[in-house]
Parts: structure tokens; C-alpha cells; sequence
């Protein structure tokens, strides 16, 4: 049978959230943000909740978003852009960090900047690369370290995006993959 007689799936395979490189970088920054709000905020700061809970939301929406990709590209859309809305408020609540400490914020060219990017734009990026600086640095080094990885993060999941939504436009959802073949299965 060749490739014209082969019918089209209805679902496509679904996406391995661990090969995304936008879900990476967020594990990466879950981790961090955990062991910052260990080190540096009081425990009755209800940020650590707020920045948890933000980290954890870029991490988990990118993994369900990857699993209902099969059946819903629109969902997979949706829950991508709840991860990068998440990361966005994360990044604020580290600027607030270091804006209310009156603590410097790496300008994008310092040369901390670039050894973070750098490091963390390697493939297969874990915490383990960053654990060193994260557990020995002082608080305004490790937000900083964050707010680097914040911004790789949503530069990554706003590409993916864009392509989510050039792919959704090209190949449609689920209800035009059933419409095409069933169209095609009476013709």
C-alpha cells in the first residue's frame, strides 16, 4: 500500500514533554525557585507559595499541554500559554527580589549573563548544572541566575507557540482531521 492509500491518523503521536527544551529549561527553574525560596525568603512569606506555585505552573502546564496535543491542539495552544504567562509572573516576582533589596540586575551583556545563558542554552540542560552557584551564592547572584533562565525559557516557549499556531492554522484540530477522513472514506 503507498503512501496515497495510507490512511491519515486521527491522532497524532503525542509530544514527549522531556525532548521539549522549553520543559528543560522550566524543571530547571522549578528546582531553583524551590531552593531560593528555601534560602533567601522567610518562611512565612507568602511569596514562596506565589513563586512555587508559578514555577510548578510552567512545568506542569507544558507537560499536559504536550499530552493533549494527540487530541487537542488547541488545548496544547492554551496550556502553553498558561506556561509562559506562569514564568512571566515568576520572572516579576524575582525582579521584585532584587528591586525591593535595591540588590543590581545583570544587564543582559554582563559577562554573568552570558556564562548563565551560555550554560544554560546546553543541550539536555538539568539543575544538576546550576546547583553549585544556587546553593553558594547569595540571594541578588541567584535571582539573577533565575531571571537568565526566565528569559531563555519564554523565548523558548514563545517560538513554540508561534509554531502551535502555525501548525494549528496549517493542519487544523481534531475536528478537521475526523471531517477529512470521513470525507475521504466516501469518496
Amino acid at each position: 500500500m503507498g503512501d496515497a492509500a495510507r490512511p491519515t491518523r486521527l491522532l497524532p503521536a503525542y509530544g514527549n514533554h522531556r525532548e521539549l527544551r522549553s520543559f528543560q529549561k522550566a524543571e530547571v527553574i522549578y528546582d531553583l525557585t524551590f531552593r531560593f525560596c528555601e534560602r533567601f525568603l522567610d518562611r512565612r512569606d507568602r511569596t514562596i507559595d506565589q513563586m512555587v506555585q508559578a514555577a510548578r505552573s510552567g512545568k506542569q502546564n507544558i507537560i499536559e499541554g504536550a499530552k493533549a496535543s494527540g487530541t487537542s491542539k488547541e488545548t496544547e495552544l492554551k496550556l502553553t500559554n498558561v506556561a509562559r504567562a506562569s514564568l512571566e509572573e515568576l520572572l516579576a516576582d524575582y525582579e521584585d527580589f532584587l528591586r525591593v533589596r535595591k540588590a543590581r540586575r545583570w544587564d543582559k551583556d554582563a559577562v554573568e549573563a552570558q556564562f548563565v545563558r551560555k550554560l544554560g542554552s546546553r543541550p539536555g540542560v538539568t539543575y544538576d548544572l546550576f546547583r553549585e552557584f544556587v546553593e553558594t551564592r547569595e540571594g541578588p547572584v541567584v535571582a539573577n541566575i533565575a531571571l537568565c533562565l526566565l528569559h531563555q525559557a519564554n523565548y523558548l516557549l514563545d517560538r513554540q507557540i508561534q509554531r502551535l499556531e502555525a501548525d494549528f492554522l496549517r493542519e487544523g484540530g481534531i475536528r478537521e482531521r475526523m471531517s477529512r477522513a470521513r470525507r475521504g472514506l466516501k469518496e
